[in-house]
């Protein structure tokens, strides 16, 4: 046994539901990570389980330092190292031996495909030989076909063309090689008939049953053909695999193929539409106003419920690339993964609730003030994720902008219908909510983002940079940067933090989750409030749990918990002992918003640049939403390098750096303090 590194290790044990010690062996020629009860059963050759790590992936966690997993053969080990530089040198350990195998792997398939190839190659080599030898010799010099035997016409590799009379296929017995050949199949006339020895049809070898892994007795230097435990259902969690309703299985959506049939039977090509006429007919939600407002917004609602395993190859392929802890942000991941649209669109979910953002303005106490910050702030992000598959959004080119607007409930009754000219959209009334987000920067990634209500003496500014992580089995993305809500007649700035997004289970069925800590804090009245996102434990624990804290001025004792979940319901506990419901997002619901019609926006609008591969992913077309996707990112790097040629730098078109920050041009506080002027 070429160990490489042995040493304690805990185990994760869903029996004990806690922590077991446990002495590990990791053998990197056999790619194996055997563990056993002590060391001295180790010396004895008593092994107790084994991970095969040929194919495996390391999962790490940004929340804990000491834990890792090992995903393979469909199940997840759980392991914990005393502390970070033990978990580091196990981590670096194992990623060698999983190379080391995992190319072995890469090699023999790609001998395998070679040795096919030459097996096809050899087997119409010998067709052909048996054709030639046919002619050459007929038998008794003269050559009869038999009347039950068809004619075969064959194009030799010397394009010579054998008349019909001269050709006939030999028995199989007669072939003059003892190489078993596999299907060949020889054009007779219109038709296509295997040879004798063909796969293709016939008995198949009878199917073997696998042993249960706890009755498998192997010998401490035998890799197993999976992995295991000698007490299975404690070592590993499979759960994220095998749940009836997320089962990869049951995600795939057939109408794909249903399609992919129908044209077959057709036998017609599929003619693709006029991209725009497409969009604007099959997106349609049935808004009222369809004549001035494109009525997309459906996303992936024929499709969310698909996981990656038809894809998994690939997603393989990606992985065997990266390593853990590496930034993402230059890696060209897949196009099937993709959202249908931009992270600029996706920003604009924040606002899915305008009403509750308005009413900041409307409360009286300052105290009141902070707790509907809290309460707008905590109910802005479920809207972005509808489905329960993580997608990832398109990644905006530099200088495309996002512009939408909603119009607040009871607004359209109201009187005040002036539009503010001046404003980020200025066919959009006084009354409106609007948003305009634009991205700043390519390298790094910066989106910049703002939003006001005119009427309501409200506005919002924030950038957030975007810095992905690659984490094994997860993909990790930190939002560097802040907002700042404006409350004008208060003249209050409630400065914010965002949380990060982790997308889990990235072979199977990926999902979203947030994490982290984030903060809200006015400076000139002194609330702030303190808000976590749990991140799920492996051993236990809900999905999307948030608590929260608010406090007064100069006080360490909050006068409000929250506690609950981000996509469902949040509960409130006063210091006064009222609890009470404080969101509810199951029964709030979202408000449309509305989005100029592609013929009428801008070249550089996220909508029309994207049109094409939006298009093609929705209908499936995956070929051709990457080339589509390719041309604009080529667009890209040609103007890139023509700025370069030039000297000259990329000029924004709504949004200005200032110190860390990057702010909207002509917000409305600067606006409204002009007009005084």
């Amino acid at each position: 046994m070429a160990s490489i590194m042995e040493g304690p290790l805990s185990k994760w044990t869903n029996v004990m539901k806690g922590w077991q010690y446990r002495w590990f062996v990791l053998d990197y020629n056999a790619g194996l990570l055997s563990y056993y009860t002590s060391k001295d059963k180790m010396m004895r050759g008593s092994r107790r389980g084994c991970v095969r790590l040929r194919g495996a992936v390391i999962g790490i966690d940004d929340e804990d330092d000491s834990t890792f997993t090992i995903t393979v053969d469909q199940k997840t080990f759980h392991f914990q190292a005393r502390d970070a530089d033990e978990r580091e040198k196990w981590i670096h350990a194992l990623e060698e031996t999983i190379l080391r195998h995992t190319l072995q792997l890469q090699k023999i398939e790609n001998l395998k495909e070679t040795t096919n190839s030459m097996v096809e190659s050899i087997k119409h080599c010998i067709v052909l030989l048996q054709i030639a030898k046919s002619t050459i010799n007929p038998v008794d010099a003269v050559y009869q076909p038999s009347p039950l035997e068809p004619t075969v016409i064959t194009t030799m590799p010397t394009q010579t063309v054998l008349p019909p009379e001269s050709s006939q296929l030999l028995k199989s017995e007669q072939r003059p090689s003892s190489l078993a050949v596999g299907p060949v199949v020889t054009s007779l006339g219109n038709h296509q008939i295997p040879t004798p020895n063909s796969t293709g049809s016939g008995q198949s070898a009878p199917s073997s049953s696998l042993t249960s892994p706890s009755h498998v007795n192997l010998s401490p230097n035998t890799v197993p053909d999976f992995s295991y435990s000698s007490s299975e259902d404690e070592f590993y969690d499979a759960d994220e695999f095998y749940q009836s309703s997320s089962s990869p299985k049951r995600c795939i959506d057939s109408s794909g193929s249903a399609a992919v049939l129908t044209r077959s039977s057709t036998g017609s090509s599929l003619k693709r539409p006029d991209t725009t006429e497409s969009l604007n007919s099959s997106m349609s939600n049935g808004t009222n106003d369809a004549d001035l407002f494109d009525p997309h917004d459906d996303r992936d609602d024929d499709g969310e419920g698909e996981s990656v395993e038809e894809h998994k190859s690939v997603i393989m392929h990606l992985l065997s690339q990266v390593r853990l802890g590496m930034d993402l942000t230059k890696v060209v991941l897949p196009t099937f993964i993709l959202e249908r649209r931009s992270l600029l669109e996706m920003y604009a979910d924040f606002f899915a609730h305008p009403d509750l953002f308005v009413s900041i303005n409307d409360q009286k106490d300052p105290k009141d003030r902070m707790v509907q910050v809290v309460r707008w702030y905590l109910s802005a992000f479920h809207a972005g994720r509808k489905g329960s598959v993580a997608k990832k959004p398109y990644n905006p080119i530099l200088g495309e902008i996002f512009r939408c607007h909603w119009i607040l409930p009871n607004a359209e009754n109201e009187d005040n219908t002036e539009p503010v000219s001046e404003g980020p959209i200025p066919w959009v009334t006084k009354n409106s909510v609007t948003f305009v987000a634009e991205q700043v920067s390519h390298h790094p990634p910066i989106s910049a983002f703002y939003a006001e209500c005119f009427s309501k003496r409200i506005q919002f500014n924030a950038h957030i940079w975007t810095k992905s992580k690659f984490l094994g089995m997860s993909i990790g993305v930190h939002n560097i940067g802040q907002g700042c809500v404006t409350c004008l007649d208060y003249d209050e700035h409630y400065i914010l933090t965002f949380p990060n997004g982790y997308g889990r289970s990235i072979l199977t069925v990926p999902w979203i989750e947030l994490g982290g800590e984030c903060s809200i804090s006015c400076s000139k009245t002194g609330y702030n409030a303190s808000i976590i996102f749990h991140t799920k434990p492996f051993y236990g624990g809900k999905k999307h749990r948030v608590t929260a804290e608010i406090f007064s001025p100069n006080d360490k004792k909050s006068f409000c918990s929250i506690e609950g979940e981000w996509n469902g319901v949040m509960y409130a506990k006063y210091a006064t002992g009222e609890s009470v419901v404080f969101i509810d997002t199951k029964k709030m619901p979202t408000i449309k918003k509305k989005v100029k019609k592609l013929e009428d926006q801008e070249e550089y609008e996220s909508r029309c640049l994207w049109k094409d591969v939006t298009y093609n992913l929705k209908i499936r077309d995956i070929d051709a939403a990457t080339d589509a996707k390719h041309r604009l990112e080529e667009r890209q790097r040609a103007e890139a390098r023509a700025r370069k040629e030039k000297e000259t730098s990329w000029e924004t078109r709504l949004f200005h750096e200032d110190g860390e920050c990057w702010v909207y041009d002509e917000p409305l506080l600067k606006r409204l303090a002009a007009t005084k002027h």
